[in-house]
């Protein structure tokens, strides 16, 4: 379970690279970082989003180490560098998002814990903004703060293709007649919104778009295609607990929220609903960013660091500012 590096895309140095058990046993690859300059912040644990891999992260992993911060990150079961649960590696699939809880915190208490400084911060993406608000109740989280980055509270309407109540219905009609290992309709082994940069959801930079692309050319088994029917009802039920109007109110840990003002993959409008609510956090809108704001425009990354900087209390790098 090696990091594939490319010339445009090299591994940042002194990466520590293992392979843990998930909560099942399945074979779940980590990388582990110290931080290049001091004074050392403690530990950002990076959860991703669905379709991601470490290799994806990189500008991100030197982005935080300058800032003080030791990185860790792990390759979510069935995609990336991480052991896939079915014979179709492009198939995304999981039957509850609860497997995603149980490995997130054997990876913390058996990977990060012991090597790495505390206080932990939760960074997530999308899926990875769920998982982490999954746990965000629970006064004993390893997480001293999070920083979600248009996390998944709810799924754009575009992404489901029909309205939210048909699309529920349809998740579970199928998987109950043995269809939830089966493409969501109109899915396919192709890695979403990778094939054609113009009009993709994820990102207008060119260049970091690119890279992914370049990524998955050089190394194909990283790929992801759609998602499965059983992946999409156990994602909308998730998003349907995060989504109950109480749910922010009982949040114990402190955290920001960044918004994508051209996001089609999740609502920005249930990521500001849910944050209007919570005890000590907030949001921030970035207007015409898309979907995956930390490879977005240097413009629109520029204004997301500066933002962290400020949330983290740290004095904003010369070359972040804007």
């Amino acid at each position: 379970m090696k990091l594939v590096s490319l010339s445009i895309n090299p591994v940042p140095s002194g990466a520590m690279v293992s392979a843990f058990d998930g909560y099942d046993g399945l074979k779940l690859r980590s990388a582990l970082w110290q931080a290049t300059r001091g004074p050392v912040r403690g530990t950002v644990v990076i959860v991703q989003g669905r379709g991601e891999f470490i290799e994806k992260y990189f500008e991100v992993i030197a982005d935080l180490r300058r800032r003080g911060f030791a990185v860790a990150i792990f390759d979510l079961r069935g995609q990336g560098g991480s052991e896939r649960i079915l014979s179709n590696r492009r198939k995304g699939h999981v039957v509850a998002f609860t497997e995603y809880d149980r490995d997130l915190a054997l990876f913390i208490d058996e990977i990060v814990r012991p090597a790495l400084p505390e206080p932990f911060i939760g960074l997530g993406h999308s899926l990875g903004g769920n998982i982490l608000l999954r746990g965000a109740q629970d006064e004993a989280s390893p997480f001293a703060r999070m920083i979600l980055l248009a996390p998944m509270i709810d799924i754009h309407p575009e992404m489901l293709g029909a309205s939210r109540p048909l699309a529920k219905i349809y998740a579970n009609l199928a998987s109950t007649v043995g269809l939830a290992t089966a493409y969501v309709r109109g899915g396919n082994d192709n890695p979403t919104d990778l094939t054609i940069f113009e009009n993709n959801r994820l990102s207008a930079d060119e260049v970091r778009w690119s890279r992914i692309k370049s990524i998955i050319e050089a190394a194909p088994d990283l790929a992801l295609g759609s998602p499965t029917i059983g992946w999409l009802r156990a994602a909308l039920r998730s998003c349907a607990m995060l989504s109950r109007r109480d749910y922010p109110k009982y949040v114990c840990v402190p955290m920001m929220l960044f918004a994508a003002g051209a996001d089609r993959v999740v609502s920005t409008q249930a990521i500001e609903d849910f944050a209007v609510d919570l005890k000590s956090g907030g949001h921030i809108l970035m207007p015409g960013a898309r979907h995956e704001i930390l490879m977005e425009t240097d413009a629109i990354r520029q204004r997301f660091w500066a933002a962290f900087d400020a949330y983290m209390g740290i004095e904003t790098l010369p070359s972040e500012r804007v």
